[in-house]
């Protein structure tokens, strides 16, 4: 995942991700790419939810923000949903 810079640049990723989501979802039938890219979304969708947490987190806190960092894949897919 590229490194967004603001909260606003994360919640437009998270958007674009969900859209294309429900773009898959709509399909009558998924290909085996589709099933793949599907998880794909999920797990970048964990992962700028959490950047998007840690951020809000750090500056309720007095933190810089810009101090978070997206965790890698395997730590945000053991996340419970």
């Amino acid at each position: 995942m590229a490194k967004p810079t603001t909260d606003e640049s994360i919640s437009r990723k998270i958007e674009g991700l969900v859209h294309e989501e429900q773009h898959l979802y709509g399909k009558s039938e998924l290909a085996d790419h589709d099933q793949v890219r599907l998880e794909e979304i999920k797990v970048e969708l964990d992962q700028c939810w959490d950047l998007l947490r840690q951020r809000r987190a750090k500056r309720e806190f007095g933190d810089d923000p810009s101090q978070a960092h997206a965790r890698p894949a395997d730590v945000v897919k053991k996340y419970i949903g």
